[in-house]
């Protein structure tokens, strides 16, 4: 683990991989130091936001390092499902990286419960990983210009959904209705580090 310095009144935590943060996180955010007001997970990093008044960063920094993982390495947030019209672009292709059919990774991807490890990249876009989904699925050669709205995708261990139409290199899966990101909304994003995601296949829905 290193810690850096963020401006003064925020901290920078660097640890080897995804696995490390996300039971980092699920640690921290149970159990949050004195002081800490905001906690932001990435790939490899947390940033850890601090109210002075409460607590210096030497003492977050302290309370950060005698912080022991969560063993489960997942903070249990709400469960949200996503209803999905399984119809994109990529389906074939990305049933064919995987060395199946696109019913067999249909079944694949609504049979994991996903959990949003970090957002990024736009407002709203979270990057949601499984313990189960164990094969890296490659990203486009070439990116798309627009990817559309609501759109249901993969690329490396990652599954996300488009809360905008934006470029885009992902593998499309198929398509939601859901509002993913609303800024008017007192909660903005659906997607939040920690919250767990089932993506329910509209076609077998009763």
């Amino acid at each position: 683990m290193r810690i850096l310095p963020s401006g003064s009144t925020a901290m920078l935590v660097e640890v080897d991989d995804l696995d490390e943060v996300v039971a980092l996180y699920a640690a921290l955010v149970g159990d949050p130091p004195a002081g800490v007001v905001d906690i932001v997970p990435a790939a490899r990093t947390l940033l850890l936001v601090t109210d002075p008044a409460v607590a210096s960063l030497a003492a977050v920094e302290r309370a950060v390092r005698s912080t022991t993982p969560r063993e489960d390495q997942q903070a249990r947030g709400e469960l949200v499902e996503v209803p999905v019209t399984y119809d994109g672009e990529d389906l074939e292709e990305a049933a064919a990286l995987l060395g199946c059919d696109t019913v067999e990774l249909v079944r694949r991807h609504t049979a994991d419960e996903w959990t949003v490890a970090f957002c990024g990249f736009i407002p709203g876009f979270g990057y949601l990983t499984s313990p189960t989904w164990t094969t890296a699925v490659p990203r486009r050669s070439t990116p798309r210009t627009k990817v559309p709205l609501g759109a249901v995708a993969l690329a490396g261990e990652f599954s996300g959904v488009y809360p905008r139409e934006s470029p885009g290199g992902w593998q499309l899966l198929g398509r939601t209705p859901l509002t993913m990101f609303d800024p008017a909304r007192q909660t903005p994003a659906v997607l939040r580090p920690g919250v767990r995601v089932r993506f329910v296949d509209e076609a077998a829905a009763p």
